[in-house]
C-alpha cells in the first residue's frame, strides 16, 4: 500500500511539473519571434533529437522502430500533429496563450462526437450537458456578448485566431482517435515519428525563408523542441505510467491553467469580467467531460497508450 500511494505521489510531481512546463510554451513562440512554421519546423527538429536522446538513454531505443499498420498511424498522426502546431502557434498571435491553450484543449468533445459517428459510442447526458456548458464558455470568453470590464474585444483577428483553435483542436481528436487504433505503438514512438514527420514535412520553410541569425532566437527555439518536446514529455509520460486514469484527467487541466497564469504573469494579459467566467465555465466544462458522477455513462478517461504528444 505504501509503495503504491508513493508511486501515486511521485507521478503526480513529474506529471504537474510537465504541466507547468508546457504552461511557458507560448512565451517561448513568442519570444523567438520566428513565423509559427519556422517555430513548428525547430520544434520538431529539436524535439527529435532530444526523444531519439532520451529513447537511446534509457534503452528503448527498439520502440521507434515501427511497421505496416503502427508506422502507417505514427505518419498519419505526425502529419496531423504538425497541423496541430502550426494553428495553435499561428492563433496565439491573435488570441491570449492562455486562452488559446483553453480552446485547443476541448478535443474531448470533438473526440466525443467523433467516436458517435465514426464507432457509434453513446454520448450521455452528462457529456452532452458539458459540451453545452463549453461552447457557452467559448461564447462568453470569446467577447461576442459583449463585456464591460475592457477586456478582449471580438474583432477579425480574434475571431480568426479562435477558428484557428478550434481548428486545432479537432486535428487534436482525430489524431487522438488514430493513435488509440495503433497497436504496437508506444507514445514514445508516436511523439518521435510525429517530430520526425514535422521536420521533413516543413524542412522547406528554413530553405526557402532562411534560418534565424539571432542566438537569442535559436535559444528560444531550442527550447520548444528539448523542454516542451523532449523534457516536457518524459515527466508527463513517466507520471502518467504511475497514475490510474482517473487522477491522470484531471490533472492535464495543470497545463491550460499554467498557461493562463503565465499569460498573465508574463504579458500582463487580463480578460474581462465576462471573458473570464467564460473560460472557468470552459474549464469546469473539460473538467466535468472527463471527471463525470460514478455511474454516469460515457467514454472513459484516455490512459496513457496510444495519446499523442501536446
Amino acid at each position: 500500500m505504501d509503495t503504491s500511494r508513493s508511486q501515486e505521489t511521485t507521478g503526480q510531481a513529474l506529471m504537474v511539473a510537465g504541466s507547468l512546463l508546457l504552461g511557458t510554451l507560448g512565451v517561448f513562440v513568442h519570444e523567438s519571434g520566428q513565423h509559427p512554421l519556422m517555430a513548428v519546423w525547430a520544434r520538431c527538429a529539436f524535439g527529435a533529437l532530444a526523444l531519439g536522446a532520451w529513447a537511446l538513454a534509457s534503452g528503448r531505443l527498439h520502440e521507434l522502430r515501427l511497421r505496416g499498420r503502427a508506422l502507417g498511424a505514427a505518419l498519419a498522426a505526425g502529419g496531423l500533429m504538425v497541423l496541430n502546431w502550426s494553428l495553435f502557434f499561428a492563433a496565439m498571435a491573435h488570441v491570449p496563450i492562455g486562452l488559446a491553450t483553453l480552446v485547443v484543449h476541448a478535443q474531448p468533445f470533438w473526440v466525443m462526437a467523433l467516436a458517435a459517428l465514426w464507432l457509434h459510442e453513446p454520448v450521455g447526458r452528462w457529456q452532452a450537458g458539458a459540451a453545452a456548458a463549453a461552447m457557452l464558455g467559448l461564447v462568453l470568453a470569446s467577447g461576442v456578448a459583449g463585456d464591460g470590464g475592457g477586456g478582449l474585444a471580438l474583432g477579425t483577428g480574434l475571431a480568426g485566431g479562435l477558428l484557428m483553435c478550434l481548428a486545432a483542436s479537432f486535428t487534436y481528436a482525430v489524431v487522438t482517435l488514430i493513435a488509440k487504433g495503433a497497436a504496437g505503438a508506444s507514445p514514445l514512438a508516436l511523439a518521435w515519428w510525429q517530430c520526425l514527420v514535422g521536420t521533413v514535412l516543413l524542412a522547406g520553410w528554413p530553405l526557402v525563408h532562411g534560418l534565424p541569425t539571432a542566438p537569442s532566437a535559436w535559444a528560444w527555439l531550442a527550447g520548444l523542441g528539448v523542454l516542451h518536446t523532449g523534457l516536457a514529455y518524459v515527466l508527463m509520460y513517466e507520471g502518467m505510467a504511475r497514475l490510474p486514469a482517473e487522477r491522470i484527467a484531471v490533472l492535464q487541466f495543470v497545463y491550460p491553467g499554467a498557461a493562463l497564469l503565465v499569460d498573465w504573469a508574463v504579458y500582463g494579459q487580463a480578460l474581462g469580467p465576462l471573458q473570464s467566467a467564460g473560460v472557468g465555465l470552459m474549464a469546469v466544462a473539460l473538467w466535468a467531460s472527463r471527471s463525470r458522477p460514478a455511474g454516469a455513462p460515457g467514454p472513459r478517461p484516455w490512459r496513457t497508450r496510444g495519446r499523442p504528444a501536446d
